[in-house]
């Protein structure tokens, strides 16, 4: 059985996570075109080594992110999006301005 660590919740089997996709900067809302914006949201970098990537433990629907190696599938560490973010992005501003086009 192959087991993960949440960090809300402590190791849990993995069948209680779902694979939210790579982790990557995304680009700034008010500012990139419509091609860097799909480019992030459709693409991936398909890495060889060690990436970051969105999990969800379905039970408690809380996200996080993991550090885990692409070839052994080793996961190296799991820790709460709050050691990346410093503040929430207001998209408000985003659809007021594609509204008023």
């Amino acid at each position: 059985m192959k087991v993960m660590t949440c960090p809300l919740n402590g190791p849990r089997n993995i069948s209680e996570f779902t694979y939210g996709g790579e982790f990557k900067q995304m680009p700034d809302p008010q500012t990139c075109t419509d091609a860097q914006w799909a480019d992030y949201v459709f693409n991936c970098e398909d890495t060889l080594g060690v990436v970051r990537e969105w999990w969800m433990h379905n039970p408690s629907s809380y996200w996080f992110l993991v550090e885990r190696h692409t070839a052994s599938d080793e996961i190296l560490r799991t820790f709460d999006p709050k050691e990346v973010f410093n503040s929430r992005i207001d998209f408000t501003a985003v659809i007021a301005r594609e509204t008023a086009r």
